[in-house]
């Protein structure tokens, strides 16, 4: 059976998604996955990202370019919401994608999602329904958690995910880091993932 080549893309403004971001790498890649980190470039200018009190960002992760997307054979897309959707930056990268959407270049690529939120309610699910048009237009294949994580029915504590998806929660200030929890969940659907895309790669 192929190794499956997966892009772990994130965008992270305070830290957040890139803690989960580098679990889910590390999850996929336990599943035999080929695995790419990669990052949305940055749409704020630096004097906004201060005045945000903005983390750096790591240097070392390459920029993905659309074209870049050719390449594998799914996504694990990782990014925080603002107001129940995607982040600006995100968008603006689907929105450069004409190129590849009038080819249909990434019609049967599987993909699937990791978020955070300031709050318990803040958006998790809404963040993902609300991405899955731009998969539906290039025929991008959503691959969801599901339960398959027992730990989304625990009760002991406060965490973030979903059957959509894992995600963290960064408090209203940004104060809170992703728990183990959280970052066990994001190497689980990360290894959850790259298991289903193997089934499809001939």
């Amino acid at each position: 059976m192929a190794s499956p080549k997966i892009a772990v893309i994130y965008y992270s403004m305070y830290g957040h998604i890139r803690g989960m971001a580098h679990a889910a790498v590390e999850g996929a890649k336990a599943k035999g996955a080929t695995v790419t980190l990669l990052q949305f470039a940055e749409t704020l200018p630096q004097e906004v990202i201060a005045k945000m009190h903005g983390g750096p960002k790591d240097e070392s992760v390459p920029i993905v370019k659309p074209n870049d997307l050719t390449e594998f054979d799914g996504f694990i897309f990782c990014f925080p919401t603002r107001y129940g959707r995607a982040v600006a930056q995100v968008s603006a990268f689907f929105d450069s994608t004409g190129g590849l959407w009038g080819t249909q270049a990434l019609n049967g690529k599987m993909a699937t999602i990791i978020t955070s939120t300031g709050t318990q309610h803040g958006g998790q699910e809404t963040t993902v329904l609300t991405t899955l048009p731009y998969l539906a237009h290039h025929g991008i294949i959503f691959v969801p958690l599901g339960y398959a994580d027992k730990n989304l029915t625990q009760m002991n504590e406060i965490m973030g995910g979903s059957p959509w998806g894992a995600a963290t929660l960064a408090a209203s200030d940004g104060s809170r880091q992703p728990s183990k929890i959280e970052l066990d969940m994001a190497n689980f659907h990360a290894g959850h993932f790259a298991n289903t895309v193997k089934k499809y790669v001939s």
